[in-house]
C-alpha cells in the first residue's frame, strides 16, 4: 500500500465531476477522459479502490475481502487490461474447485472440455457428495435454469431457493451444490436469494458458454491491482484525483452543477454519482431522482474474513470450497517465499458472524480447518485475526430489482453509477465496471446535446 498522500485543495471548474473512485467511478473516469473530457475524481477515503481495497498488519498487506472474478467478467478484465495488471492476476485454464467434506476426501468439480452445457455434465455425474438420485436431479436442476429469464420482473419477485424445491432440490443438495454457488456469488443462501440474479449467475457463468466460470484471482494485493494502477492511468489522461475530499451535497445550477466539500466547492459540467447506494440516495439531489428514498430498501449483506497465519503449511490447495462445515470458501495468499502459511476463511452471507468477537471467529475457523486439513490440528497458528465488511453488498433478495435504479437520472448530466443500480448484474466487480461505463456514457450524450437542451428551455 501507499503512503499517506498529500491532498491539493480542490479547485478549478468545468468538465465532469466523477464522485467516488471505486471500481466503477475508476471505470467512468477513464472513459470519460478516453472522450477528451476534463475529469475530477473525488473520492472520501487515502486510496482509490473502493470496496476493494487492502490495509497493513504488522508489515503484511491485507486485502480486507478475498475477491475473485470469472472469464465471463469482461468489462472487468478489460478495465484490468486498461490498467496494466491484468499480469498480476491468475486465470485458470479449465473451472476446477476442490470441495472439502470433513472427514473426506476433496471432491474436485472441474469442467470438461466440452461443448456448453455438457461440459458440466460428468462434474455433477461424479459429484460423489450427493447422491446418484441427487446428481440426476442436478442435472435435470441445470437444464431447466437454461430456460429462466432473468429480465422478467416476474423472475426477480421469486426466490431461488422456492425454484429450486419446485424442480427436485433436496435440502442436501442445495446445501452441497447449489449454495457452495450461490453464497459466494449473491452473499445469500438460496432461500433468501433473487431467482433472477441467481439465473444470471448460473447461466452466464456457468451454462451459456463452456469457459465462462474459469475463475481469476489476484497475485498482488488489491491497493496495487486497482488503486495505485488507476492514480497512474487516470494521472497520465490529464485527470484530476483528489482523496481524502468527501463530498457533502451536489446542487444544480442553471447549467452544470456545484458540489460542496468539507470547506469548498466546485463547479462541474456534469457529475457522475458513483458511491454505494446509502451514501447515493443521501447526495443527489430530490429533483433526480424522486424515488431515491425507496433505494434504502436494497439493504445490506455482509462479509466476514478470518486470517490464519500457520507456522508451516498446512495444505497444498491454492483454493477450496467446504460444505457441511463453519468455513465456505478458502483460499491461500501466502506472499511468495514467506515462511509458514497465510489462509484466509471467506464468509458471505455473515449476518450471525458480523458482530461475533474476533477471538470466537478465530476459535471456530481454527476448528473448522483442523476437521479439513489434518495437519492443521498440530500447526501453531502465529498470527489471527479477523476483517469485515457490514456494508460489502446489498441484500440480492427477490423484488430488489425495482429499487435499482438506472445510470440517467432525470436532470441531464447526472449520472449514476455502483453496482448497486440497475445492471441486470448482481453486485460484483463486473457490474461496478460495467455500471461506471454506462454512467459515463450518459453524461458524455447528455453534454453533446446540452446546447438543444438549452435552447428548448430558453423557448
Amino acid at each position: 500500500m501507499t503512503g499517506a498522500a498529500i491532498t491539493p485543495p480542490v479547485t478549478g471548474a468545468g468538465g465532469v465531476c466523477v464522485i467516488g473512485g471505486g471500481l466503477a467511478g475508476i471505470a467512468a473516469a477513464i472513459r470519460l477522459a478516453d472522450l477528451g473530457l476534463p475529469v475530477t475524481l473525488l473520492e472520501s477515503r487515502p486510496e482509490l479502490g473502493g470496496a476493494t481495497y487492502s490495509l497493513r498488519r504488522d508489515g503484511l498487506t491485507v486485502d480486507t475481502g478475498q475477491h475473485v472474478f470469472l472469464r465471463c467478467y469482461t468489462a472487468y478484465r478489460g478495465l484490468l487490461d486498461r490498467l496494466g495488471t491484468s499480469g498480476d492476476t491468475d486465470l485458470q485454464e479449465r473451472f476446477s474447485v476442490p470441495v472439502l467434506l470433513p472427514g473426506r476426501a476433496p471432491q474436485l468439480l472441474t469442467r470438461r472440455a466440452l461443448p456448453a452445457p455438457a461440459h458440466l455434465l460428468p462434474a455433477l455425474a461424479g459429484y460423489r457428495l450427493l447422491s446418484p438420485a441427487e446428481r440426476l436431479a442436478a442435472v435435470r436442476g441445470c437444464a431447466a435454469l437454461q430456460y429462466v429469464d432473468p429480465d422478467l420482473p416476474a423472475t426477480d419477485e421469486r426466490s431461488f431457493g422456492d425454484w429450486l424445491a419446485d424442480h427436485g432440490q433436496g435440502t442436501r443438495a442445495i446445501r452441497r451444490l447449489w449454495d457452495l454457488i450461490t453464497v459466494a456469488a449473491l452473499n445469500l443462501p438460496c432461500a433468501q436469494a433473487s431467482l433472477a440474479l441467481a439465473a444470471r449467475v448460473f447461466r452466464t457463468g456457468l451454462l451459456d458458454a463452456a469457459d465462462a466460470g474459469d475463475i481469476g484471482r489476484p497475485r498482488v494485493p488489491l491497493v496495487d491491482l486497482h488503486a495505485v494502477a488507476a492514480r497512474r492511468l487516470l494521472d497520465r489522461l490529464g485527470a484530476r484525483v483528489h482523496v481524502r475530499s468527501r463530498v457533502r451535497w451536489i446542487r444544480p445550477g442553471l447549467v452544470g452543477f456545484r458540489i460542496g466539500l468539507d470547506g469548498t466547492e466546485v463547479e462541474a459540467d456534469a457529475v457522475v454519482l458513483a458511491v454505494p447506494h446509502q451514501a447515493a440516495a443521501a447526495l443527489v439531489p430530490p429533483a433526480a431522482a424522486p424515488t431515491a428514498p425507496q433505494w434504502h430498501r436494497l439493504g445490506a449483506a455482509p462479509i466476514v474474513n478470518v486470517h490464519l497465519r500457520y507456522a508451516d503449511r498446512v495444505t497444498e490447495l491454492s483454493m477450496a470450497a467446504a460444505v457441511e462445515s463453519p468455513a465456505q470458501w478458502i483460499f491461500d495468499r501466502s506472499e511468495s517465499g514467506a515462511d509458514g502459511q497465510h489462509l484466509v476463511v471467506s464468509l458471505s452471507a455473515a449476518d450471525l458472524e458480523i458482530e461475533r468477537p474476533a477471538a470466537e471467529l478465530v476459535a471456530v475457523q481454527r476448528q473448522a480447518l483442523a476437521d479439513l486439513f489434518p495437519a492443521a490440528r498440530h500447526t501453531p497458528v502465529r498470527d489471527a485475526f479477523v476483517t469485515r465488511e457490514p456494508k460489502a453488498t446489498f441484500r440480492q433478495a427477490p423484488g430488489t430489482r425495482a429499487y435499482r435504479s438506472g445510470s440517467a437520472t432525470r436532470l441531464p448530466g447526472l449520472a449514476l453509477a455502483g453496482a448497486w443500480t440497475d445492471t441486470g448484474w448482481p453486485d460484483t466487480m463486473e457490474g461496478a465496471v460495467r455500471s461506471g461505463q454506462a454512467a459515463a456514457d450518459v453524461v458524455a450524450r447528455d453534454l453533446a446535446s446540452r446546447p438543444r437542451h438549452q435552447t428548448e428551455a430558453a423557448r
